[in-house]
């Protein structure tokens, strides 16, 4: 346990704020946003309520920053010794683990607020039961005692396209659900991308990630299937549930066809780590633009662009 005076740590309050917003792993919370603004788009058929939006986006990321904090005060020890992350608020000592604690307590109470009052109840349970499962069965259970941490654990990172569509909808349909599986099914490609870069820092901690556990070999076959799965999943929302049209399933397509290519690349080259930050990066913008094409594709005014398109072309068929 790393117990340092923060005070010495801090000169100013805005270095104080800084401190508390980096807890928050920033950096990865507009990734969860993006599903669920994608999952909402499409509920509402492309016409949400802007206040919902507004509720729901920042319940989202108020629950996922307290789920950040708590795992930034469990993986204290760990983080310490990873170059990586030794520079964190808590291990590096400019945040006490307690006050960390207070601080994520807080935020999760102000997300269930929220979203109990300006969404529904549904949509603020997921939200919780999305802090508790990333706590309990990713970071406490299965992080450092199982490979499969990181596919199990993906649970928890698509959990916020159910709350997106149960703020609109009050409910969970086959739609909602494969949206869920859709990120879950990318989340191992996109993380043991990741694992494949600093899989000696995990390796120094204990931390059984597959590439530390399997190999290389192995893992780049395991992101390769994955990849597989998840471009095919995207299609299962164009049919047979027809939840979205043509210009989503062009994006996904084109989306689809760089994903598979680059695993594709690391495949076979497993050493190359140049080819796993290529594959880690690509994976970010895929998930953010393929949910921006379910966004583009629900609105009214493609729905009226793709009608007047092809009443055009059949008449110049005709």
């Amino acid at each position: 346990m790393i117990e340092t005076n923060v005070s010495r740590h801090h000169s100013t309050f805005l270095q104080v704020i800084q401190s508390y917003y980096q807890l928050t792993k920033p950096r990865i919370i507009p990734l969860l946003l993006i599903t669920t603004a994608g999952s909402m788009w499409i509920a509402a058929s492309g016409e949400v309520d802007p206040i919902l939006l507004l509720v729901t986006l920042t319940g989202g990321t108020l629950a996922a920053a307290s789920a950040q904090t708590i795992n930034c005060i469990y993986d204290r020890d760990i983080d310490y010794d990873m170059e990586r992350t030794r520079h964190r608020p808590i291990p590096s000592g400019r945040v006490q683990p307690r006050d960390a604690l207070i601080f994520a307590v807080i935020l999760g109470v102000i997300s269930f607020a929220l979203l109990s009052i300006f969404a529904n109840l549904l949509a603020a349970f997921l939200a919780m039961s999305g802090i508790v499962f990333y706590l309990l069965i990713y970071t406490h259970w299965l992080k450092r005692n199982s490979t499969q941490n990181i596919v199990i654990g993906g649970a928890a990172g698509a959990i916020p396209a159910l709350v997106g569509w149960a703020a609109v909808t009050g409910t969970l349909s086959p739609t909602a659900w494969l949206i869920f599986g859709i990120v879950f099914v990318w989340t191992p490609p996109h993380f043991w991308s990741l694992a494949l870069m600093i899989r000696d820092d995990y390796a120094k901690v204990g931390v059984p990630m597959l590439p530390v556990v399997a190999g290389e070999e192995a893992t780049v076959w395991q992101i390769w299937w994955y990849t597989l799965v998840t471009v095919a999943a995207t299609f299962l929302l164009v049919y047979p549930l027809h939840s979205v049209g043509i210009i989503y399933t062009i994006i996904a397509l084109c989306l689809g066809a760089v994903f598979i290519r680059k695993a594709w690349q690391l495949l076979q080259n497993p050493q190359d780590r140049s080819l796993a930050k290529g594959m880690f990066l690509y994976s970010i913008s895929y998930m953010m633009l393929l949910c921006l094409g379910m966004v583009i594709d629900s609105l009214p005014i493609s729905h009226h662009v793709v009608s007047f398109v092809g009443d055009k072309l059949h008449l110049l068929v005709g």
